[in-house]
């Protein structure tokens, strides 16, 4: 009977069970759990401080020349506002949701990401680089707007610094779903999705997971080189040239979450013989052709280019020696800033529901964060580190940049903030920086997204995600109609 509903030839049933989960496919690492936090985690112990002598509120400089107000960023999230017809582009929507980002006060605003192969995308409403369609002038002038949205004026003495904004760039390789299964893919399913190797995406365990995997993906083509490889570099560079062009304060290359260069890092989906696969500096190499490739025709000074990857990657002492390696790499390419985020930490599943936890649990997640942090900056002390997942209290993030370890050390230099950023567009202002709200009461809320019981029993853990980033992406085109 199951069998029966997974039928191609059935899209609408198909979608049912899927539609959820492809709004923000990554990849699941089956071996860690959250429960796993140890207990002995505990947030630091600061004595008071007036805010404006926090750590977080103090400004930072980047290689590059550029001053972010203050360490806070709102982090990357899906809007899934545009369409084709609009030729993938930002439009009023985008502009009223960065404008109420824009009076937040943030250090840095992040973007959703922006695809930079239109044909190979995550969700239809994903902005992206036209392939030849429309003229510069109108993609300039689209993204120009959208930077100016995000930087916002500063018409007061009272009013925060205006953020920088940074472009987040990644090709969603073979998570982009084909189209005709009933959940808004855009891919032909004639055309085959991208990878490092010809490694299918895992859902989860299962034939279910498995059968779901195969029909709405299907088995990635590996990207060839030099040729493939080059034109793929040449498309993250036209795009950060263009935004260069429009005013943007910089890029940032999602090298984490599933995309196509994160098929190129990990040894699970690369299985490559040439000069992009085995060590794992060789697994890098596509990661740092990207970064040079941008660094030829961006701005050296004033520009800011930063590299995201996940700590769910990273999971055993052997994987984490890797990641160290390859982060060397992509360091000496000339990097402004590197992203460390949750990865799976930010399913809902794997932490127990978001928005449910206790301070304990809070205390724990953001502990966690701080010593994988920890342990790359002991091996990279000039790193500009940033860190995203897990921050909700501001003595959690204060310990982040402050030092809160055993030695007194930093753990990072920014923290990320996803899904309060879309509740509390503000939070920094009304919340983190705001000298009448106390210590104790200074935290930012998450809400709970209830995942069906069925989905928890079909084996596709990436089901949760799905659903809570469709919750979020809607909360956002709210915020589109927030004056």
């Amino acid at each position: 009977m199951v069998a029966s509903v997974l039928r191609p030839d059935r899209p609408i049933l198909y979608g049912l069970v899927i539609e959820s989960l492809l709004l923000d496919c990554v990849a699941v690492s089956s071996s860690a759990k959250a429960s796993h936090l140890p207990r002995e985690h505990r947030q630091a112990e600061y004595i008071s401080l007036p805010v404006m002598d926090l750590a977080i509120s103090k400004p930072l400089t980047l290689p590059c020349g550029l001053v972010l107000p203050n360490r806070l960023v709102k982090a990357a999230m899906a809007e899934q506002m545009t369409s084709a017809s609009k030729h993938h582009l930002p439009d009023e929507a985008f502009d009223a949701v960065y404008q109420t980002w824009a009076k937040g006060g943030w250090g840095m605003i992040l973007t959703g990401a922006v695809q930079i192969d239109p044909q190979f995308l995550n969700h239809p409403g994903d902005a992206a680089l036209p392939s030849a369609t429309p003229p510069t002038t109108l993609l300039t002038h689209s993204w120009h707007r959208w930077s100016s949205s995000a930087r916002g004026t500063t018409s007061t003495t009272s009013a925060p610094p205006p953020p920088i904004p940074i472009m987040q760039l990644t090709h969603a390789d073979r998570h982009s779903p084909a189209a005709g299964m009933g959940i808004g893919g855009t891919r032909s399913p004639c055309t085959q999705t991208l990878a490092a190797s010809a490694v299918p995406v895992r859902l989860g365990s299962g034939w279910l997971a498995a059968s779901v995997a195969s029909a709405v993906f299907g088995t990635p083509r590996a990207l060839g080189a030099p040729g493939e490889t080059g034109a793929v570099a040449g498309r993250f560079a036209e795009a950060a040239r263009v935004a260069a062009e429009a005013g943007w304060g910089g890029v940032e290359v999602l090298a984490g979450g599933g995309g196509l260069l994160a098929t190129f890092l990990s040894a699970e989906s690369n299985h490559r013989t040439d000069a992009y696969g085995g060590s794992a500096r060789k697994r890098a190499r596509m990661v740092v052709e990207v970064v040079e490739a941008i660094r030829k025709v961006t701005p050296e000074e004033g520009f800011c280019v930063g590299v995201k990857l996940d700590s769910a990657d990273c999971q055993t002492g052997e994987a984490m020696e890797e990641a160290i390696e390859q982060i060397g790499a992509i360091l000496e390419a000339g990097i402004d800033f590197l992203e460390i985020s949750g990865g799976l930490y930010e399913d809902p599943w794997m932490m127990g529901g978001a928005g449910d936890e206790d301070e304990e649990e809070t205390s724990a997640r953001e502990a966690f964060f701080l010593d994988f942090a920890r342990s790359i900056r002991g091996h990279f002390p000039s790193l500009t580190l940033m860190v995203t997942g897990g921050f909700r209290t501001r003595l959690g993030m204060e310990a982040a940049i402050a030092g809160g370890g055993t030695d007194g050390t930093s753990a990072c230099d920014l923290v990320g903030i996803g899904r309060p950023a879309v509740l509390q567009p503000s939070a920094p202002r009304d919340v983190i920086f705001n000298p009448d709200v106390a210590d104790e009461d200074a935290r930012l809320r998450e809400e709970k997204v209830e995942v069906p019981r069925w989905a928890k029993l079909s084996g596709i853990r990436a089901v949760g995600l799905g659903a809570t980033s469709a919750w979020y992406s809607g909360q956002i085109r709210k915020l589109a109609k927030v004056k």
